[in-house]
């Protein structure tokens, strides 16, 4: 038997690992690479979506049922780790600052990526299962 709002508490547990998640590969891209870019957001993205790609074509292709803790991965752990808030933000705040190559390259890579990781995602799982 099901709780009541066991699926929102899988979201609200997701979304705290997704977060500090996020958190720290955001410090840790810094670290390495800079804060002259937001690497980390680029990261959590492409990273989330290639997740995102192998986890839909798992549960829609039947390779895994349906789960109660779908939510926790789907929406919670991936929705707050690849937060495309912290991309609009990133990619404004460049542009105010005068950096409007930096902020296309920023939309352009994150669009391409994200979409081309959730397609390979995807199609990993066909070509393996």
């Amino acid at each position: 038997m099901e709780l009541p709002h066991a699926n929102l508490l899988f979201v609200a547990a997701g979304g705290a690992i997704g977060a500090c998640l996020r958190f720290g590969i955001a410090e840790l891209m810094a670290l390495l690479l800079g804060r002259h870019f937001p690497y980390g957001t680029l990261v959590v993205n492409v990273v989330g979506s290639f997740i995102m790609g192998i986890a839909f074509a798992l549960i829609s292709q039947g390779h895994v049922v349906e789960h109660p803790m779908k939510p926790l991965l789907m929406v919670g752990i991936l929705g707050a780790l690849t937060t495309f808030s912290s991309f609009a933000l990133d990619t404004v705040v460049l542009a105010q600052h005068g950096a409007y190559l930096k902020a296309l390259l920023n939309i352009g890579l994150n669009l391409f990526l994200c979409l081309a990781m959730v397609m390979l995602g995807m199609q990993l799982v066909a070509s393996r299962v």
